[in-house]
């Protein structure tokens, strides 16, 4: 069965259009009114950065933990926490007035993010073996054939959201306020109960019948001590693969450029273009971004199966290097070629990194992927951060020069590595 065979199965369509609603929801209050309203409530640049990346940082701590949890309770309770987290959290802006107030807030709505990832990437890479098509020598299914293509395929789901959420919530902006477009978001996010609920009758990740992967869940009681040490062992288990930190390692670095961009370039368009047009362009910015990211992911997985994932990931990163080298010289619409770099880097990159992890992370696969999210949300936090304190002491520009150098310096030390996949790949042939 092939990855988009795979696509129309019940259980990953439910979860993939749940995953859709939720991201689509969560990006409309994030990319460009997340920045506009912090600057309108008189956040300086250093805590404008800090209240941009801070709901990521819950994941930083969370996934790990929600991952653990999920291999061993089932995950559909979690997805569904997670949810009413989604549908709840955003009609707090409501009553957000001043900087510190919107850090706390977005502080504890990170926490949907942070539960719903890697439990719902956990599912998906389980249910990658059940459909691969690939046998082992001893007749059961190979789950990590294809894996990287599947990976691509479910991360269309997340681009849809980045896709639509950014012009949308510009656009809306024109006609509404920021705390009523928050509000609107928790509405849209409870559109997806409807394919968690018919997922939860297909028994998939519910305790009692084991999803694709997933050991049977007991219902005994498990005293504290004894789960703080399962989860300190398993943690132990999964650290000591190197395939963990070197893509999380990867996707720290991408996402410390990526996010530093996201966080600032809103209001260095506003700033060069004004009126109705800047804000519109900040969204299509974005959009245009996802738009290629979209369409690259799933060739990125393809092309991560066959030739390597590190020889594609390097690849990724030299493209998105570029990218960021090329935006200070571009000048009004023409910003978004860079948004296209950018966006066809990340669909190189993701789903080859995805896969990596999920090839070595066994039956602990929450656990895997809450270490893996974890390193991934400390470059969302770090890159803004670091971007406020540039733009303290220097310029926009300074900003994704330093970024762009330090993928390249990345990319360099991903080719002796990719060389070596390549000639194994072709010595295959």
């Amino acid at each position: 069965m092939t990855a988009f065979h795979a696509l129309l199965s019940r259980p990953f369509a439910r979860i993939f259009a749940a995953d859709a609603i939720v991201r689509t929801a969560y990006q409309m209050g994030k990319t460009p009114v997340l920045p506009l309203f912090a600057a309108a409530l008189g956040a300086s640049d250093i805590l404008l950065g800090l209240i941009v990346s801070v709901s990521t940082l819950t994941g930083i701590l969370v996934k790990p933990i929600v991952g653990f949890l999920s291999d061993r309770q089932g995950r559909h309770i979690w997805l569904m926490l997670a949810a009413a987290l989604f549908i709840l959290m955003p009609f707090g802006y409501l009553f957000v007035s001043t900087p510190s107030e919107l850090f706390a807030l977005r502080l504890v709505h990170g926490l949907a993010t942070a539960i719903f990832g890697p439990v719902s990437l956990a599912l998906v890479a389980e249910m990658a073996g059940e459909s691969a098509s690939p046998y082992h020598a001893s007749g059961q299914r190979d789950p990590s054939k294809g894996r990287a293509t599947r990976m691509g395929v479910f991360g269309l789901a997340r681009s849809i959201g980045y896709l639509l959420a950014p012009v949308s919530a510009a656009f809306l902006l024109t006609r509404m306020s920021p705390q009523l477009l928050f509000m609107l978001t928790g509405v849209i996010a409870a559109i997806a109960l409807l394919p968690l609920l018919a997922f939860a009758r297909d028994g998939r990740g519910t305790s009692g019948r084991a999803g694709p992967g997933e050991r049977p869940v007991s219902h005994r009681p498990a005293r504290f001590r004894h789960l703080v040490s399962h989860f300190a062992a398993t943690l132990a288990a999964a650290s000591r693969r190197p395939a963990l930190w070197v893509a999380g390692g990867l996707e720290m670095m991408v996402n410390m450029a990526a996010y530093a961009v996201k966080a600032f370039l809103p209001l260095h368009i506003l700033a060069s273009v004004q009126g109705g047009h800047g804000l519109m362009l900040a969204g299509l910015f974005f959009s245009m971004q996802e738009g290629a990211h979209m369409l690259m992911r799933t060739p990125g997985g393809m092309a991560a199966d066959r030739f390597g994932r590190l020889t594609v990931i390097g690849l990724g990163v030299l493209v998105m290097a570029g990218g960021l080298f090329l935006l200070p010289h571009l000048q009004g619409d023409m910003i978004i070629i860079g948004a296209l770099a950018l966006g066809a880097a990340q669909g190189l990159i993701f789903p080859a990194t995805l896969a990596y992890v999920a090839d070595q992370s066994g039956t602990a696969m929450g656990t895997g992927m809450g270490l893996y999210g974890a390193m991934r949300n400390l470059g969302k936090v770090v890159g803004p951060v670091a971007g406020g304190v540039i733009l303290a002491f220097g310029s926009f520009d300074d900003v994704l020069v330093a970024a762009a150098s330090l993928l390249l310096a990345l990319a360099m030390m991903l080719a002796v590595p990719a060389y070596r996949q390549i000639g194994t790949r072709l010595l295959r042939l």
